[in-house]
């Protein structure tokens, strides 16, 4: 089985390509040709591309966030359609289910990823826990040092999903041939309070210092909204499908990632 990547030097895209054997770049800059060029003899397609969220979204920024993910599927899903791959499995996020920005980029996002004639798969992501990268990794120094705590009331709900879990959710839709859109988030969703003593718990360190939602606002603009938007996502298609996740609370994923 031989599979195309897009962004596969991204945090996902980094642990992904070590579970496939045989497997190639897709990189923004390539063209419709050439992309189709590459697709010679590959089965699977995995879209992972789009420029980090977490970063002030300026104007000219809105437009990176934008084209990163839309324009590049658009012509991903061009040379796709000209191609004889088998599966086209493309991703999203939960943040669909909210009323922001983020909300329109994902709605026109996988409004692109299902223009493709083959048959496509869409997982949407919720905050993936893993090293090497992510939200995580953003938040271990100042945990580390005992200047953690809770993101604003502490009261919203975090979607979250394993590294692990999330890998083996993309074994399963492609050995199962599984089609359609998913939700790729744990079974137990948490408050950022609960994440918060888990992770200080995990860490053997105090997590007494709120971080104020104001004090977000100021530094990332209109994009802390990632950080204090609640979502409450249940994989019921998944579980439906029958995909046993390896690490279904909180307490567990993090202990396993950090210890």
């Amino acid at each position: 089985m031989k599979v195309a990547i897009t962004g596969s030097s991204g945090f996902v895209g980094n642990h992904l390509k070590s579970i496939f054997d045989d497997f190639i770049a897709i990189e923004r800059k390539d063209t419709v040709d050439e992309i189709v060029e590459k697709l010679e003899g590959v089965d699977i397609v995995i879209n992972l591309a789009g420029a980090t969220i977490l970063k002030r979204w300026t104007e000219p920024y809105k437009k990176i966030l934008y084209s990163s993910r839309i324009d590049t599927t658009k012509k991903l899903v061009q040379a796709i359609n000209r191609s004889d791959i088998k599966h086209f499995i493309s991703t999203s996020a939960i943040g669909i289910y909210g009323d922001d920005f983020l909300t329109k980029v994902t709605k026109d996002w996988e409004a692109e990823a299902l223009k493709s004639t083959k048959a496509t798969t869409i997982l949407r992501y919720g905050i993936i826990l893993g090293d090497g990268g992510g939200a995580l990794s953003n938040m271990l120094t100042p945990f580390k040092l005992g200047l953690g705590g809770n993101i604003g009331d502490g009261k919203m709900i975090m979607s979250w999903i394993d590294m692990d879990d999330l890998l083996g959710i993309y074994k399963f839709v492609i050995e199962n041939k599984l089609y359609g859109t998913f939700d790729a988030t744990a079974p137990n969703p948490v408050s950022n309070a609960e994440f918060t003593k888990a992770l200080g718990s995990v860490l053997h360190r105090p997590t007494v210092l709120p971080l104020p939602g104001f004090i977000l606002k100021l530094i990332f603009g209109e994009a802390s909204s990632t950080l204090l938007s609640s979502f409450d996502v249940q994989p019921k298609a998944l579980l439906t499908a029958g995909y046993k996740f390896k690490y279904e609370d909180i307490h567990s994923s993090l202990e396993h990632i950090l210890n």
